[in-house]
């Protein structure tokens, strides 16, 4: 199995290539830079892989949500290399690639992701995983203010991603659980997408190029931009 997988969803980006049980990865903190670090990335690791687009099997990306333009920039570069290829997509969810994060470098199964969405809002979602890492619920991804997230009362939670660097005091003075930990200061990385995209690829959960689509979640914001 080979499957290249790409992030540009936050001031982060990356690249990773999946190639049976190595996982190769390029990543840097670039904001605004992501259109002209992505290809060099994608060619460098095919390069130090000793493979060409032709010989992958699928490409994964982080569909959302996050930043707007960094959406755009993921599914244009991957809409190209999949339809120049005939290449099957995997879209992925950025929290769930924060919650991805947190159960493989962590080893925590209740997950509360998190992303910075501006405007004093968030992006935010509940993941579970079993003991061996398949994902047992995925609650409904939302974009809200921190004082309104739900954040579960039950079991132990741990917090991950950039919407806890700004916005944890507001976040876990919604809750009443007892046993809340969180980690600020982690992005999403497309090792993390790579390691679904893996997983989705053997369930069949692909789709065509162009269905390579951003999921911005703040519907509102994307229909204003739209008719700019």
């Amino acid at each position: 199995m080979k499957i290249l997988s790409i992030d540009t969803s936050t001031e982060a980006c990356s690249a990773a290539l999946v190639a049976d049980e190595e996982i190769l990865e390029r990543f840097e903190i670039a904001p605004s830079k992501h259109s002209g670090l992505i290809l060099p990335m994608i060619d460098s690791l095919l390069n130090e892989a000793g493979f060409t687009v032709s010989q992958l099997d699928a490409i994964g990306f982080s569909c959302g949500p996050g930043s707007f333009t960094g959406l755009r920039i993921a599914a244009g570069v991957v809409q190209g290399i999949a339809i120049g290829a005939d290449l099957p997509v995997i879209p992925v969810s950025t929290l769930a690639a924060l919650a991805q994060y947190a159960f493989e470098e962590k080893n925590e199964l209740n997950v509360l992701a998190a992303l910075d969405a501006r405007m004093n809002e968030v992006y935010w979602g509940i993941v579970r995983y079993d003991n061996q890492g398949q994902i047992i619920h995925a609650g409904k991804e939302v974009v809200c203010l921190p004082g309104q997230v739900a954040v579960p009362d039950e079991d132990e939670w741990f917090g991950v991603g950039p919407g806890w660097t700004r916005y944890a005091d507001e976040m876990r003075t919604v809750s009443t659980n007892k046993q809340l930990s969180w980690e600020d200061n982690v992005y999403p990385h497309a090792r993390y997408i790579a390691s679904i995209a893996a997983k989705d690829f053997v369930k069949g959960k692909l789709v065509a190029p162009e269905q390579a689509v951003p999921v911005y979640l703040r519907d509102n914001v994307a229909k204003a931009k739209a008719k700019k």
